[in-house]
């Protein structure tokens, strides 16, 4: 039987008060998607307020000459123009093998006080199941804790976007906090990031796989696929 991934999208479109719009964040759903296709892979879409999930117009402008990504964008738009509400999945976890939260800057916003969400991500993790995310999507973690109380990251190895790499996109002012910095905190001093600001980093702690920027995705994806074609 195919392995199943349940993606979560962000609902959340406003870029702080700027102004001005963001989502999530193009390569990082396509690049993996790619490798979850080639693998046979059954995907499912889902977000908080299901239906069209906002795309960040600007992730589309950066990668206009990345292939996949352009490729993606042309080709499966009904991926995130029509996804599921996420509370329908509660408690069907065993129905899937791994739980996926692609980046971008609304993540930072929706994800991390969703607690359907939260819920989601400990009954995954309860059944031994994959929980990864790229770049702002461990943000969806940083909050989740345990049956017993606990932070869910505690002790777990986890990377994502650095607080060198929002300073240098000139949004850390804008987020509702720094995702380091969070991560930090949740994880209890164990996150890790490239040499150099938006190298690729991808962190395997046993179940859980995360990715620190745009340019993880891909191996980020494939992470994924090597955790679940060796189970």
């Amino acid at each position: 039987m195919a392995p199943k991934v349940l993606v979560v999208l962000t609902s959340h479109e406003k870029l702080g008060n700027t102004g001005r719009l963001t989502g999530w964040y193009l390569p990082e759903f396509a690049h993996p998607y790619d490798g979850f296709k080639a693998a046979g892979f059954e995907v499912t879409v889902a977000s908080p307020k299901g239906g069209v999930a906002p795309l960040d117009a600007g992730s589309v402008e950066m990668f206009k000459n990345d292939p996949s990504s352009v490729k993606f964008l042309n080709q499966n738009k009904e991926l995130w123009e029509n996804t599921e509400k996420l509370e329908s999945f509660l408690g069907k976890a065993d129905q899937f093998d791994a739980i996926f939260y692609p980046g971008g800057h609304g993540p930072m916003f929706d994800l991390p006080i969703d607690a359907t969400s939260q819920k989601l991500i400990v009954e995954f993790a309860s059944k031994g199941k994959i929980v990864s995310a790229v770049c702002h999507g461990p943000a969806a973690f940083v909050n989740v804790k345990t049956e017993d109380g606990e932070y869910f990251l505690r002790g777990k190895e986890v990377t994502g976007f650095s607080n060198v790499e929002e300073d240098q996109v000139q949004l850390s002012k804008e987020m509702p906090f720094l995702l380091e910095d969070r991560l930090i905190e949740a994880t209890g001093g164990k996150f890790v990031k490239a040499d150099e600001p938006w190298g690729v980093k991808v962190v395997v702690d046993g179940k859980l796989i995360t990715g620190q920027n745009p340019a993880s995705a891909k191996r980020v994806g494939e992470a994924i696929v090597e955790a679940l074609s060796t189970a």
